[in-house]
Formats: C-alpha cells, sequence, structure tokens
C-alpha cells in the first residue's frame, strides 16, 4: 500500500490550550484508520488540520503522498481530502445534484452541463447500491441518506482520502451496517478513510488500524486485530481520575427532584431522583440525549409524556420561566450563545433572570448596579466594573457571571451542563469550589459533563445515557473512568 498521508510531529495551540501536543499519524491507500479518544482528547482539531480548516503550530509536518503540503480547505481538496463532519451541511433547498456539485459545476464556456452532472450523480448512487432520485430535495431526504450524498461527493471528484467524523451517531443498526458495507468497498477501491467513532463496536468492524489520542497526544498506534477493546479504553482513559480533584462529601438529603418516564426531544422513558446535598452526574457520548434531556427538565422543551415533582409536588413546566418560579437553574452548555447576553454589563446580566421572580419587568438601575457588585465581590468575578460588556471577560469569570444570575434567583436546583467547558484550569477549581458550597448549603446540582475526570471526581451518583436513554447507574464506590466508559459504549 502507498502512504498517502503523514503527519509528524503536529502540535496545535489555542490561547491557553494546548489541543494538539506533538501528534504523528499517517494514512495508507486502501486502509481504513480509526481515530479513538475521550471527548476532548483532540480528535476533531486533528482532521481539522489534517482538513485545512487548522493551521498547525509549525510548517512542514504534513506530507501528501510524500511531498510537504501547507494545508488550507480549498487546498486539501484540490489534492483529493474530503470531510464528513458530524453536522449536516447540507443544503436543504437544493436537490441531491446541487447538493454533489456546488460551487464546482460541469461547464462548458460557461454553460452548466446539467445532463452531464445528472448521469454523473445518478451513476454514483448507483456505485453506492441506492435508488435516490438524483433530482430529490435535500431536504426530504433523511440523516443517514444525506450522510450519502456527502460520501458520494468524494466518489465524484475521484477524492483520495476520506474523513469521517461521528458519521453514524443517529443511524439505525441497518443503516450503520450498510454504511460500513460502503466503506469497505471504497477501501477496496484504494480510497484512504480516516474514521473517528465512540462506538467501539463500529471501530472493530471496519479498522485496520487504530491510533489512540489522550490529552491531545498520540499515545497508541496499532494494527486492530492486535488489541482488545478493554485495552483501547485503558489507552483512552489512561489517567488517575481520583487525583484531579478532592472534593468535600456531604449526607444525601431528601429528594428535591423526582421524573418519571420523561419522554420527548429525543430521549425516552427517562426516570430519576435527584437528592438536596448531592451531584447527579450524567454521563455519555456525543449524541447520548444528555442535553437535550436537561433542555425537557427546564421547560425549553415539550415534553410528550411523564411526570416531574418538585419538593413534593407534582409540577408541570410549561417554560424556562415556569422552571426559574420553581427554584431551578441551567447553566447551559454554551455560556455565550444561550448563557449570557454578550452585549450588556455583568450587572444586567446578574440582574435580569429574577426579573421572572418580580411583579414588575422595569429595571431599576440601582437595584441592577448593587445587585451586580454583591455578586462580582461574592465570586471574585474579574472585571474592571460591573458596568463592563461580558464580551470582555475571561471564560472562566463569563461562567461566574452565569453562576451569578442563578444565584439572585435563589434557586434550589442547579443544572450545569459542561460547567467547565473552555475555561482554564485556575478557573475550574473556582467553578468546583462554588459547586461544592452549593451541595453543602443543601441545594442539588445535576451535572452533564464529557469530561471524564471531572464527572467521576465530582460525582455521588453518574447515571449514563446511550441512544437517548439511561442504561446504567454508578455509585460512587464504584466510579471510574473505565466502568463509565463500559456503559457508555455497550460494553
Amino acid at each position: 500500500m502507498d502512504e498517502l498521508l503523514r503527519i509528524e510531529d503536529v502540535s496545535k495551540t489555542f490561547p491557553g490550550v494546548k489541543a494538539l501536543d506533538g501528534v504523528s499519524f499517517n494514512l495508507y491507500s486502501g486502509e481504513i484508520h480509526c481515530l479513538c479518544g475521550e471527548n476532548g482528547a483532540g480528535k476533531s482539531t486533528l482532521i481539522k488540520v489534517i482538513s485545512g480548516a487548522y493551521q498547525p503550530d509549525r510548517d512542514n509536518c504534513i506530507f501528501f503522498e510524500g511531498n510537504p503540503e501547507i494545508m488550507d480547505p480549498l487546498h486539501a481538496l484540490k489534492l483529493g481530502v474530503r470531510t464528513v463532519y458530524q453536522e449536516d451541511s447540507s443544503y436543504l433547498t437544493l436537490n441531491i445534484i446541487e447538493n454533489i456539485f456546488a460551487g464546482a459545476e460541469i461547464a462548458r464556456r460557461g454553460i452548466v452541463n446539467k445532463k452531464a452532472m445528472y448521469e454523473k450523480t445518478a451513476e454514483t448512487l448507483r456505485y453506492l447500491h441506492s435508488d435516490l432520485d438524483p433530482n430529490r430535495i435535500a431536504g426530504t431526504l433523511t440523516i443517514p441518506e444525506r450522510k450519502l450524498i456527502e460520501i458520494a461527493k468524494a466518489i465524484v471528484f475521484n477524492n483520495k482520502i476520506l474523513i469521517l467524523d461521528e458519521p453514524m451517531a443517529s443511524f439505525s443498526a441497518s443503516e450503520i451496517e450498510e454504511m460500513l458495507e460502503i466503506l469497505r468497498k471504497l477501501k477496496a477501491n484504494g480510497m484512504g478513510i480516516i474514521y473517528i467513532s465512540h462506538h467501539l463496536e463500529e471501530v472493530f468492524k471496519i479498522a485496520d488500524r487504530i491510533t489512540v489520542l489522550r490529552d491531545g497526544k498520540s499515545v497508541l498506534t496499532c494494527d486492530a486485530t492486535d488489541i482488545t477493546q478493554d485495552e483501547l479504553i485503558r489507552n483512552m482513559v489512561g489517567r488517575d481520575a481520583p487525583s484531579f480533584y478532592h472534593r468535600e462529601y456531604f449526607e444525601r438529603g431528601e429528594p428535591s427532584l423526582k421524573v418519571e418516564g420523561f419522554t420527548g426531544n429525543g430521549v425516552y422513558d427517562i426516570s430519576f431522583e435527584a437528592h438536596r446535598g448531592e451531584i447527579l452526574g450524567f454521563a455519555g457520548m456525543v449524541g447520548s440525549g444528555r442535553s437535550e434531556l436537561m433542555d425537557l427538565l427546564f421547560g425549553a422543551v415539550k415534553k410528550d409524556s411523564g411526570k416531574m415533582i418538585l419538593f413534593g409536588e407534582e409540577i408541570e413546566l410549561k417554560s424556562p420561566k415556569d422552571a426559574i418560579k420553581n427554584k431551578m437553574c441551567y447553566i447551559t452548555e454554551n455560556r455565550q450563545h444561550t448563557g449570557l447576553f454578550m452585549a450588556h454589563t455583568v450587572a444586567r446580566n446578574t440582574y435580569i433572570p429574577n426579573l421572572v421572580n418580580k411583579k414588575s419587568f422595569y429595571l431599576k438601575p440601582s437595584e441592577e448596579f448593587k445587585t451586580g457588585e454583591k455578586y462580582v465581590r461574592l465570586l471574585d468575578i474579574k472585571t474592571p466594573s460591573i458596568k463592563r460588556l461580558v464580551l470582555y471577560l475571561s471564560g472562566g469569570n463569563q461562567q461566574k457571571v452565569v453562576l451569578a444570575k442563578w444565584f439572585n434567583t435563589e434557586g434550589e436546583i442547579f443544572i450545569f451542563d459542561e460547567p467547565t467547558r473552555g475555561i482554564d484550569v485556575g478557573a475550574k477549581q473556582e467553578i468546583y469550589k462554588i459547586m461544592t458550597d452549593l451541595i453543602a448549603a443543601g441545594k442539588s446540582i445535576i451535572m452533564v459533563s464529557s469530561d471524564m475526570p471531572e464527572i467521576v471526581s465530582m460525582s455521588d451518583r453518574v447515571l449514563v445515557m446511550r441512544d437517548g436513554r439511561i442504561c446504567g447507574e454508578i455509585e460512587k464506590e464504584n466510579l471510574s473512568e473505565e466502568v463509565i466508559l463500559q456503559y457508555s459504549i455497550g460494553g
């Protein structure tokens, strides 16, 4: 087999974070090379470097067919590198032909040759054993069918490398098998495939070789036949989670929240209790339904069925406003888009949510400033002024402003979705201290986290989700990264 791609000692640094640290990797023609690792291990950053979306920290570390290359997205496509990301990138109002040839239409003397594009599309779909009509509008296709069209692009333009990032997160078992068979066919015709998946059963069905990334480093490359699933998981974990953070534990109090049979928004028949004085962790792979469940709990999305009991009383939450009135708080995973008003001040962000608990929505500047000053002092928010726009604060201080606004509502149940994503180690420690103080005061915390050491070190109990359902409950004494991963992948 010929070597298509080689990267040597690649690093990629973002402000305050080294996402890749000396990673080496190669790919041969006619090979499926799987990239494995926990969330945040560096997999997506690596493929963005390969496809030219990110530039590595130094030049002359990427080689395509033996030649050094400086990659950008257009140059990567010219060389024959096609990337299919987990997020759907289809043009939903265009048909299949237009999606495949968008920006690269077959034309002669400035006139688009629709017949040639139709014939090429039809030929490619037949090759992929698909009976889709090339004129079908993309918005009418299923997710698997849209992924098939992305792969069809790679064939139409004779790409040499196909990169797939979690391509089958929402596929059924039969759809997965059909897609894996297509990938085997592409491999047999000499294409090199880089495949990322959290589902290790897929990895062992399809991989020729496996590379494991951990904390931005490549820690293992081997033939798929030379490693077991348990060994692969140990290499993915590779850390002593209890040394990550030590917190104080408290006696578990009475249930503050009971959920029975919650269904909707992609989750099914969810039942659990959250108690005062505990952190209830929710773990699972990307797409497992954790954040979707949190939206249901907070009334941001309407449930199909099920009931919620808050502090002993059955409650029907019709909106987040109802949730706030019932002492619930939601620290969302994306503070910049759903957690803060970025173009407003620290004081205003702190003050606004509690307006739902007031008789009037009228903003009182004196109260706003007083509230802002109180929480800047209480949470040690680093800002030159309470009138500072939050968009100019660091990630850790922005997260503190998110907490401040919920503290001001005098909440009792705190939902933390990825509480320390994108903040530095020092700020993480401060957030953990705040969370511990909350449960010491008898509050309840529900925490979603993709950071394994975080969820192991901070949780009293962990519920693991897979495919929109709770698939396991782990008490503190049995909690480890390996046990969580086993539940997450169905082991």
